[in-house]
């Protein structure tokens, strides 16, 4: 059902929903930032109509940000060429956590055993960047390489050349998607990174994964749940067995790991206040306000002296004291929120939860450990509508639409929640025989080698954020 809120939520009695601060936003700054936006006001198909037009938070900077697959080609690269990713995400329907996912890691494992067995592969030494037109001894160790994994098929002649071609690159390029790197085809220091782990740690790592999916498997499956895969920065949403939605999402960062739990989707929040956690408050935000005390004003955010407690006047307070630590932070919802449009409420002792980002771009990494710990979701909306999908009133997606179309907060919460597992899996087969590989970026898997291939992100514009 719907709630709007006429009081705050909990704790926070003496929190006024509708503060002059949040009724200056929705009549001065939506009409600021969205001009002339039509905002829904009618009822039945007119409704249903004007909702189509009035998406006015894909209008919004950063919100508007294209999705990896239809963003435009990067530069030009030296030899002519558009470099393109592919998709980072899986495209078969057999979710992680199946019957047939474990059977096709426990064949995975056999084969790299014999791939162990068999003497493995030999490191390739170091040197400047590998690329097509190259000609030298290094390539042959590459191409012995790939040999051994079944990337490259072993030469008629039994002789392995020393010159980098098309083929090779092809080689090189299936090898970065399966290993979640850009398909640069070049041998970059990420790549050869990743090549030289060893085949007896790329078996170790399968032997650990498959620990983790005998876990899961060990539940009873539900007919609806979501899973967060955090290493392989992807969520995948399963009906009946099948999966029917996966999205891109940021997880946290290294030193404020997301955890491995099981939780229930209890309820979405629109348009959602941030109560800013105390770790965030004491680690980011007040460091940050030492330096810059106009933070606060900038991004709308209210300082209390309690979780609904009165509010006190930021220029007021020494931000070196000790007892700044005392005060809660909290963020007025819109577009500027932490949160985006949009949280995914599942109660747990973590306090970590999925939501929306005004941040879209961050979605286009390889590497996604950006957060402080909670889940961002690339095109959370979509999710929003199937995690409603089951509830009375939400039968057609386009009730989402209208509700956001509002800018009135409402929270809904599920007759029928929904489980939600974080899990750790850095390495999954596939149908064909091959095995995905990811960076161990949490070193969760207890082999130092295998963060081997991450690639750090280059830098991500964050402020202070979930």
């Amino acid at each position: 059902m719907i709630m709007r809120h006429t009081e705050p939520r909990t704790p926070g009695a003496g929190e006024a929903r509708h503060s002059p601060s949040r009724r200056r936003w929705l009549s001065g700054a939506w009409a600021g930032a969205l001009g002339a936006v039509t905002i829904l006001t009618s009822v039945g198909a007119a409704q249903d109509a004007q909702a189509q037009r009035a998406r006015w938070w894909e209008t919004l900077p950063g919100f508007s940000a294209p999705r990896e697959t239809e963003r435009a080609p990067r530069a030009r690269e030296p030899d002519g060429q558009r470099a393109r990713d592919a998709s980072d995400l899986r495209t078969d329907p057999m979710p992680f956590r199946s019957a047939e996912m474990l059977e096709l890691m426990e064949r995975a494992a056999s084969r790299y055993q014999q791939i162990v067995a068999a003497g493995g592969w030999r490191p390739i030494p170091a040197g400047p960047m590998l690329r097509e037109g190259d000609i030298e001894g290094r390539v042959a160790f590459v191409r012995s390489r790939l040999i051994r994994e079944g990337f490259l098929p072993v030469p008629r002649d039994g002789q392995v050349s020393t010159a980098f071609d098309g083929g090779l690159r092809a080689a090189i390029m299936r090898f970065q998607s399966r290993y979640g790197l850009r398909a640069t085809g070049r041998i970059d220091r990420v790549t050869l990174a990743s090549l030289n782990v060893s085949a007896t740690n790329r078996l170790a790592q399968i032997r650990v994964n498959l620990v983790r999916l005998r876990e899961l498997m060990a539940r009873p499956q539900e007919p609806r749940y979501v899973l967060v895969n955090i290493p392989a920065f992807q969520l995948e949403a399963v009906t009946g067995g099948a999966v029917q939605l996966r999205h891109r999402v940021i997880v946290g960062k290294p030193d404020r790991q997301t955890p491995s739990i099981i939780v229930t989707i209890r309820g979405v929040n629109f348009f959602p206040y941030w109560r800013v956690p105390d770790s965030v408050a004491h680690l980011d935000l007040i460091p940050r306000l030492k330096k810059d005390p106009e933070y606060l004003e900038r991004e709308h955010i209210r300082v209390l002296r309690a979780w609904g407690g009165e509010e006190i006047d930021a220029r007021s307070v020494d931000w070196s004291h000790p007892d700044a630590k005392a005060l809660k932070f909290r963020q007025e919802p819109g577009r500027w929120n932490a949160l985006g449009l949009v949280r995914i409420d599942m109660p747990n002792e973590h306090i970590v939860y999925m939501h929306d980002t005004p941040l879209k771009t961050l979605f286009g990494q390889r590497g996604r450990a950006f957060s402080a710990g909670c889940v961002r979701v690339e095109g959370v909306f979509d999710l929003v509508k199937w995690i409603l999908s089951g509830e009375s009133g939400w039968d057609d997606p386009r009730t989402v639409d209208q509700v956001l179309a509002t800018g009135e907060a409402q929270d809904v919460k599920l007759a029928q929640p929904i489980p939600v597992y974080f899990t750790y899996l850095t390495a999954w087969a596939n149908r064909d025989g091959s095995v995905d590989f990811r960076a161990d970026i949490y070193g969760r898997d207890g082999v130092k080698d295998l963060l081997a291939g991450y690639e750090r992100p280059t830098g991500s514009g964050d402020g202070i954020a979930p």
